[in-house]
C-alpha cells in the first residue's frame, strides 16, 4: 500500500509570536531562540543544524545540511571545503540562505545575505578546535568529487595519516570558514491550523524594519 504523504500533517499548538514579546533586534531575538533549543531539543537534533542553500553559475539551486558554528554582529559562521560545490557556488554567486528547523519548538527561522571567507586566523583557530580526525579528514577528503568507492577513500585517509605522523596538523588552504551578513531574518512559529506566526526583518539604511506576514 502506498503510503499518503498528504495525510501527513500535525498541530503546532505550543507557542504564538506577538510583536510586543519580539526583540527589535533580530540578533537578539535568534540568540534567545537558540538558546532555547539548545535547552530544548533532544538528540538526534542538533540545535545549530541548518540548511544551507547556495546557487551556482548557471542559476541552479543547491541546498545541503550543516553546522552553525559561531554567529555574532558580523554575522553568521560557518565552515568547510573551499573546492567543494559548495564553495565553488559561493565562489560565482556570494549570496546564501540558510534555514534553521526546531521541531520541539515548533520553530523556524529563515536567514539571507552575502557571503564572504572568514579572516584566515579565525579558519585557523577553528582548525585547531577541532579532533585530530576531523583535521586529516579536511586533507584527505576531496569534496565533492567522485571517488570509485569507500576503499578509495580509506586510501587517501591512511596515505594522509602516514603524511602527519611526525608533524602538526595545520589547516589546508583550501578549507576555512565563511560568514553569512543577514540582510534578512524571519522568525516563524507554528500555530493552529496553519494560521502560523511570521516577523520578518530587513535591513534597510543600516537599521532593522520589522513586519508580519501573512502565514
Amino acid at each position: 500500500m502506498p503510503l499518503s504523504l498528504a495525510k501527513m500533517r500535525r498541530q503546532y499548538t505550543r507557542d504564538g509570536l506577538d510583536e510586543a514579546q519580539a526583540s527589535d533586534d533580530p540578533l537578539a531575538l535568534f540568540a534567545l531562540w537558540m538558546q532555547q533549543a539548545r535547552d530544548t531539543e533532544s538528540p538526534p537534533v542538533e540545535a545549530n543544524a541548518m540548511a544551507l542553500a547556495t546557487v551556482d553559475a548557471q542559476g541552479r539551486p543547491h541546498c545541503r545540511v550543516l553546522l552553525l558554528k559561531g554567529f555574532d554582529v558580523q554575522g553568521f559562521s560557518f565552515f568547510g571545503n573551499y573546492d567543494s560545490l559548495k564553495g565553488q557556488d559561493l565562489a560565482a554567486n556570494p549570496w546564501a540562505a540558510m534555514t534553521f528547523f526546531w521541531p520541539g519548538l515548533e520553530r523556524q527561522v529563515r536567514i539571507e545575505g552575502p557571503v564572504h571567507k572568514l579572516d584566515p586566523a579565525l579558519s585557523d583557530a577553528y582548525f585547531e578546535s577541532r579532533s585530530v580526525g576531523s583535521r586529516l579528514g579536511a586533507w584527505a577528503s576531496p569534496q565533492s568529487r567522485p571517488l570509485p568507492d569507500r576503499a578509495a577513500l580509506e586510501t587517501l585517509l591512511t596515505q594522509t595519516e602516514r603524511r602527519f605522523a611526525d608533524q602538526p596538523v595545520r589547516r589546508p588552504g583550501h578549507w576555512g570558514g565563511y560568514c553569512l551578513q543577514p540582510q534578512r531574518l524571519e522568525f516563524w512559529q507554528g500555530r493552529a491550523d496553519r494560521l502560523h506566526d511570521r516577523l520578518d526583518y530587513r535591513l534597510q539604511d543600516g537599521a532593522w524594519q520589522r513586519s508580519r506576514l501573512a502565514p
